[in-house]
């Protein structure tokens, strides 16, 4: 596909975590290609997605707010506003508020992934006429991707109101919980793939869950899957102002076939699996103050009170093992009950991909800032979210859309035991 730089640019996405305070434009800067993430949205599928969903309108409605845009402080808003629209255009969909936009299923989270993709395509790709820096367009993907995640919008104080909208009054027993889910990936493999941890954090963002102790609000967003993201440290951005005023988070995305897994411990170690932008980092996690940084860090989740519960069809299991190399080994190995003293971490309980980093650096937070011992919080696995057999080229088939649907239930569920056991 050929990308023709345009005043506009062209209709699409980015990712640029660090933020970086504007300078003024001194000269114009030549606009970046797009992406290889972005590159991967002119294909039939994604297209597919946004045009059955209604959301093939989200790019263009930027782009025209950015050709009239008359300087980068009114880029920026314009940018702000549309991120934000997009979040909120997305739960509502999925909680089936508004018009569903087409025929797919609206506990899709797909159409937010892909109608992202092609706004910050537009603003990687955009050349105004009063020029941008890059310090300038770094900081407007920024902005974005903020806002098109629900990070700028977690609001644990926020008044809470039922199902029915009537106001619940503050006091003993009100909780509030954190989640966060993924976007899809290995797109590679298959275009098609959706992540059930995005369509939960959708379906559940400003939802009330009436526990036997009183109700607990849910408050989400959701992350990137890209290794220079979480380098950039958009996890403790985002969770440091909301960890001390939750009563519960957990961080999700998508295991293994057929079970859920609550995750015993996490591990300081990337294994180099290709993120979203085709690029492996294999290395000890990158923290700040990283001569006090741990190997592993652990759940304070209720796990054996979520594994015995019934909270739906899938198996939900403890898993406690870990791959590591022995204090004074040089070797891997397999600790089925967790790590031993002193080794070094080569996998956690979920993996040595972006699951185990974002519950890495959520609990090593948590324990940073003094909470291990009163605040729970861990990593929830979900099982695969699986196509019906037989189905290679479909974008969607009841199969599928029960499993997400059982999935998203199934987690709700998961918050409840924890939120009534901790």
């Amino acid at each position: 596909m050929n990308y023709i730089r345009v005043r506009l640019g062209v209709l699409g996405l980015a990712l640029l975590t660090g933020f970086t305070t504007p300078t003024a434009a001194s000269a114009a800067q030549a606009a970046p290609s797009p992406t290889v993430e972005e590159q991967r949205l002119g294909r039939a599928a994604p297209q597919e997605i946004l045009r059955r969903s209604g959301f093939d309108t989200a790019a263009p409605r930027l782009a025209r707010a950015l050709e009239g845009a008359r300087s980068y402080g009114e880029a920026r808003r314009a940018v702000s506003r549309e991120g934000a629209r997009l979040w909120q255009r997305a739960v509502d969909r999925a909680q089936g508020r508004g018009p569903a936009g087409g025929d797919l299923s609206r506990d899709d989270d797909r159409p937010l992934y892909w109608a992202r993709l092609g706004m910050t395509r537009d603003v990687r790709t955009w050349e105004p006429e009063f020029g941008l820096t890059d310090g300038q367009r770094a900081a407007l993907l920024d902005e974005l991707e903020r806002t098109s995640r629900g990070q700028d919008a977690i609001l644990p104080h926020s008044p809470l109101r039922s199902s029915g909208g009537t106001p619940i009054p503050h006091g003993k027993g009100l909780k509030r919980i954190l989640l966060t889910g993924f976007d899809p990936f290995t797109l590679d493999r298959d275009i098609r793939i959706s992540n059930p941890s995005g369509a939960t954090a959708l379906a559940l963002d400003g939802t009330v869950i009436e526990t036997a102790d009183g109700p607990a609000r849910v408050e989400t967003a959701v992350f990137p899957v890209r290794w220079q993201d979480f380098t950039d440290g958009t996890v403790e951005r985002t969770l440091r102002p909301h960890l001390p005023k939750v009563d519960l988070f957990t961080t999700v995305s998508q295991g293994r076939v057929g079970r859920f897994d609550i995750e015993r411990t996490n591990g300081a170690w990337r294994g180099g699996f290709g993120d979203n932008e085709n690029i492996g980092r294999t290395e000890t996690v990158p923290v700040s103050d990283p001569a006090s940084q741990p190997q592993w860090t652990t759940t304070t989740l209720p796990y054996a009170a979520i594994t015995a519960a019934q909270t739906g069809r899938f198996p939900v299991y403890d898993n406690t093992s870990v791959t590591e190399i022995p204090a004074g080994g040089t070797e891997s190995v397999v600790r089925p009950d967790g790590p031993t003293p002193g080794s070094t971490a080569r996998a956690g309980g979920g993996g040595d991909y972006l699951s185990n980093e974002i519950a890495y650096r959520a609990t090593l937070l948590r324990d940073r800032l003094g909470l291990h011992g009163t605040l729970p919080g861990g990593h929830v696995h979900t099982p695969v979210l699986q196509f019906a057999a037989g189905n290679t080229t479909e974008v969607t088939d009841p199969e599928f859309v029960r499993n997400r649907l059982d999935i998203i239930a199934q987690v709700r569920a998961i918050l409840k035991v924890a939120a009534e056991t901790s």
